[in-house]
């Protein structure tokens, strides 16, 4: 029995799995930053409504659900159909200094922003340095 190989197979495999299908939709975009005392990232998901949105947050795993359905009708024929539907999710792992419990989301033409608070612990603080002389004083009074 002759087989042929195709060198690319294992090529498309990992582009699929990376950029995704249409069928199969990749990770959905972002955009992530420190903004005063406060971590913001933004999901593009045009086309998404916000009741299909799900954020779930366990230990300090933070994940991101979202479907897009598919709208079409069995008496309509796709002529093109570069859109991608179907289940997104994304999952980030927030770091120690995150206050998992103060986290707030906000849905808004099609960019969900998620606000996660700084934990109280992780903020920059001043300590003051005592010197002998202010040790002395106490001492003396």
């Amino acid at each position: 029995m002759l087989m042929r190989t195709d060198p690319f197979r294992e090529l498309d495999r990992l582009t699929q799995q990376v950029l995704g299908t249409t069928a199969r939709p990749a990770a959905m975009p972002m955009d992530a930053w420190q903004q005063e005392h406060e971590f913001v990232v933004e999901f593009d998901l045009p086309g998404v409504t916000p009741d299909s949105v799900d954020l779930d947050v366990e230990g300090n795993a933070l994940t991101v659900r979202a479907e897009r359905p598919d709208r079409t009708a069995e008496n309509i024929e796709l002529v093109v159909s570069e859109r991608p539907r179907g289940v997104f999710s994304r999952q980030l792992i927030l770091g120690e200094a995150l206050d998992t419990e103060g986290i707030q989301a906000t849905y808004d033409a099609g960019v969900l922003t998620v606000r996660i608070p700084i934990a109280e612990k992780a903020k920059p603080r001043k300590i003051q340095i005592e010197t002998g002389e202010s040790q002395q004083q106490e001492i003396n009074a």
